[in-house]
């Protein structure tokens, strides 16, 4: 009896030590975060205390892209470049201007076939409009190109062979690409591109992820795309966020005509999220519809044409989209889905559709920077062009008809 008193008075003053203990971190300003804390009370008193952190959880998805017009490295721009020292490096060679560190993605129109064929002089690929473009230059292009859309009048120069030859080429390093110039093959007018984005855990850190979003290229230049085109954005629209990037209208025109604003507001009205177009060489207007923004061209961006200011500058337009956790709990299967889709897996439609997500609840920021391609080389517009460049845009009438999840500055 007496060995049995003294050990329920050691299990007592091991317990009143570790409520001391205790009071002692808590009133010290400590703080101890438990999943489980589990006092195991065996014969000889407490035997092990155990605690498990939760695993942090995303809170917040954030990527920031940047989207520009017309890029073309053949004709002239490629004699430049073999003129210089910096060789297939040359039309990149001022692009840090735009910080590309400070952004997530960059996607832009590929007016261009990239193939190994022979290649034709300047002044006969200028009388024939006929280009191709050397695929020496992608090592340097995708430093800096995460995706390109190939839906225009120029991805098909090459014939058949020459296109698929240019996705060939771009998938080899590393690029992704969408849209055609065949607005009525269906199956290559959207595709899933897997974004690179970070998500900020519960925890503060933050992580490089990759947002799984539809991105669909229409040409329009020779003839409006049909409406069994259009509809295809439904395939993907219950799902998927979109933005819709169409080529067509009447060049070196400030503004569009009817038969351009009526395709692009077809689009928002099939599901596009965003619109953002070229085709004319020059800046057009732009305009919020249904509280959507729709860019009517952005101009180019890296082109060989010098005639003129409207040539030059370009319109590019810096897009930021995000989306709490709190609204989106498929978050966590949309980050798991953006890895499988990072390699042009034909299935993320199935996929997303297998596991019923739900549309990630986007919001949308839009920023306008310039670009001025004078001088040869493309660089960062300066303050007085880039107010110019808003002008053409009315940019302040856009922005203030955005509305929901869209916003802009």
């Amino acid at each position: 009896m007496l060995r049995i008193e003294r050990e329920k008075k050691k299990l007592v003053r091991r317990r009143v030590l570790l409520g001391g203990l205790l009071l002692l971190v808590l009133g010290a300003g400590g703080i101890v975060a438990y999943d489980r804390f589990v006092l195991q009370v065996g014969s000889q008193g407490v035997e092990s205390v155990s605690q498990v952190k939760p695993a942090p959880k995303p809170s917040k998805l954030e990527s920031k892209m940047l989207v520009m017009g017309d890029v073309y490295w053949g004709r002239y721009i490629n004699d430049w470049s073999m003129k210089s020292d910096l060789k297939y490096a040359y039309p990149f060679s001022r692009l840090s201007e735009f910080e590309r560190e400070n952004y997530d993605a960059w996607i832009n129109d590929m007016e261009c076939p990239i193939t190994d064929n022979p290649k034709v002089s300047s002044a006969v690929e200028d009388s024939t409009l006929t280009f191709d473009c050397d695929p020496a230059y992608l090592p340097e292009a995708k430093k800096w190109f995460t995706a390109m859309t190939l839906a225009n009048n120029h991805t098909d120069n090459q014939g058949d062979a020459g296109l698929a030859e240019t996705r060939q080429h771009l998938a080899a390093n590393d690029i992704q690409y969408f849209g055609t110039p065949d607005p009525e093959d269906y199956d290559n007018l959207c595709d899933v591109i897997a974004l690179p984005a970070r998500v900020t855990m519960d925890d503060g850190a933050e992580r490089q992820v990759k947002l799984p979003m539809v991105w669909c290229g229409y040409h329009g230049v020779f003839s409006t795309p049909s409406s069994e085109s259009i509809q295809i954005m439904s395939r993907y629209g219950k799902r998927f966020n979109i933005v819709a990037m169409p080529h067509s209208g009447a060049e070196y025109k400030a503004e569009p005509d009817t038969i351009k604003t009526d395709l692009y507001r077809s689009l928002i009205d099939e599901g596009a999220d965003v619109v953002i177009g070229d085709h004319p060489h020059w800046i057009q207007t732009s305009e919020a519809y249904k509280g959507k923004l729709i860019m009517y061209s952005l101009g180019n961006f890296i082109f060989d044409q010098q005639f003129n200011r409207e040539v030059t500058r370009s319109a590019v337009l810096s897009m930021t989209v995000s989306v709490d956790a709190k609204d989106a709990p498929d978050l966590d299967k949309w980050i798991a889905l953006g890895e499988t889709c990072a390699k042009y897996q034909d299935d993320c439609l199935r996929q997303a559709t297998d596991q019923e997500l739900a549309k990630l609840p986007l919001r949308y920021h839009f920023t306008v920077l310039g670009s001025d391609d004078s001088g040869k080389l493309v660089h960062l517009a300066s303050p007085e062009l880039l107010t110019d460049i808003k002008s053409r845009l009315r940019w302040q009438q856009t922005i203030s008809g955005l509305s929901g999840n869209n916003s802009g500055e």
